[in-house]
């Protein structure tokens, strides 16, 4: 047998498969059955600060409708907020909390962040329940035309800083590829403290039905071509950023886990094989990888990893736009 061992934000995995953040990460039961097929991590499904944001600020709308509830400066006013908020987080520790008695592979908690203030201080409640290591999940949408390229970026930055200021445990940043110097940014996040960045946050997308003409959503779980952005850059960044890099999106089997590893990968994010096969598909991709390295002649994945990167292969124009063009000429 191979030794598919790895290391990931500081922590010891058992194999480079980590469940990413969904609701096949929101229960107990869920997770415990990801342990017993073998994932070697999860993280947990986000808890989102802008809808409990929302949701606090919809309940303080229809207190100040209710004129039995409602008084200038009202301690009911605060009280719905604090509520609300409290009621989220701690059902997210209590979460946190069991896990770590009933699994054996490294729970990591998710948050979608948008700001950089008081919310981050949730944090620390997560380190305390015993979240082995934090995964920020950030997107600005970038709105406000006021701003330029650098005032986004500054924003992960900050997010980034204020949360480590306050835990010890390792903290990845899940972000976008939507940066105008996506390489720089990776490079800004690890300057400014991450432990990891995983490549790509996926998003729901709108779409337009023409029949009914009204706007509705694209497709919710990802397909494997999806996986092409995220090993482009992987292999790009691989031994240019010295910090670990999870590849995320579009991964579907363990020919592509493969790829990803052989690109510099130090794990891979799998969440819509799972859904579609249920948590015993690990075994299978476990089996393949396996297979694979016995077959190619490889004891543990230290031994191939990043050994296509673009910084290691002969062929480093491959992972660049030109490649694309020069294709394309060639078809007559």
């Amino acid at each position: 047998m191979a030794d598919l061992s790895t290391k990931y934000l500081g922590l010891t995995l058992r194999n480079p498969i980590v469940v990413g953040s969904s609701g096949l990460t929101d229960s107990v039961d869920k997770i415990v059955e990801l342990d017993k097929n073998g994932a070697g991590a999860v993280v947990l499904k986000s808890i989102f600060e802008e809808q409990i944001m929302l949701e606090a600020e919809h309940s303080l709308k229809k207190a100040q409708e209710n004129s039995m509830m409602y008084a200038d400066y009202s301690e009911s006013l605060d009280y719905i907020d604090v509520h609300i908020k409290e009621r989220e987080l701690n059902d997210y520790i209590e979460l946190i909390r069991t896990l770590k008695s009933k699994v054996h592979m490294p729970v990591i908690a998710s948050i979608n962040a948008v700001t950089n203030l008081e919310w981050t201080s949730f944090a620390k409640q997560i380190e305390d329940a015993g979240a082995d290591a934090i995964e920020l999940n950030i997107f600005v949408m970038p709105f406000n035309l006021e701003k330029d390229c650098g005032d986004n970026e500054q924003i992960y930055y900050n997010i980034l800083k204020k949360v480590k200021s306050i835990v010890n445990i390792p903290v990845g940043v899940k972000i976008s590829p939507y940066f105008s110097n996506l390489g720089k940014v990776i490079l800004g996040l690890e300057e400014n403290g991450a432990d990891s960045v995983v490549l790509f946050n996926r998003f729901s997308s709108p779409d337009i039905d023409i029949n009914k003409i009204s706007v509705t959503a694209a497709n919710v779980l990802s397909s494997p071509n999806e996986m092409a952005n995220s090993l482009r850059w992987i292999a790009i960044m691989a031994n240019r950023a010295n910090i670990d890099l999870a590849a995320s999106t579009g991964i579907h089997d363990g020919e592509a886990v493969i790829k990803q590893l052989l690109a510099g990968a130090t794990v891979t994010q799998v969440t819509t094989a799972i859904y579609k096969h249920g948590p015993e598909f690990i075994v299978e991709i476990l089996k393949f990888i396996n297979d694979w390295m016995e077959d190619k002649g490889y004891n543990y994945i230290d031994q191939f990893r990043g050994k296509l990167s673009q910084a290691s292969t002969a062929h480093p124009d491959v992972y660049e736009r030109m490649q694309f063009m020069r294709y394309f000429s060639e078809i007559k």
